[in-house]
């Protein structure tokens, strides 16, 4: 999403967690899904969360949505808190 951004320059292990798969999108193709379906306008959705609980489905949507924001860093501390709520449970 900035000028700088290429598939070459892209680190995929920025979270080395082995239950995250990294995917390269270079044609936005997710963020306009995610912005269009789930924000609700037209564009591209990126540096932004979305949080679903356990209970979550996909069925065209997921749902139901507990959770999201952005910038991701800017929100951190949100995230954080949903996260640790499910953690807790």
């Amino acid at each position: 999403m900035l000028w700088s951004d290429s598939r070459e320059m892209w680190n995929g292990t920025n979270m080395p967690d082995t239950r995250v798969t990294h995917f390269w999108d270079g044609e936005h193709v997710i963020g306009q899904w995610f912005a269009k379906e789930v924000d609700g306008y037209e564009g591209i959705s990126w540096d932004a969360y979305y949080l679903y609980g356990p209970d979550a489905t996909w069925e065209t949507v997921p749902s139901p949505l507990v959770g999201s924001g952005g910038t991701i860093y800017g929100e951190r501390e949100t995230l954080e808190k949903q996260v640790r709520t499910f953690l807790e449970r």
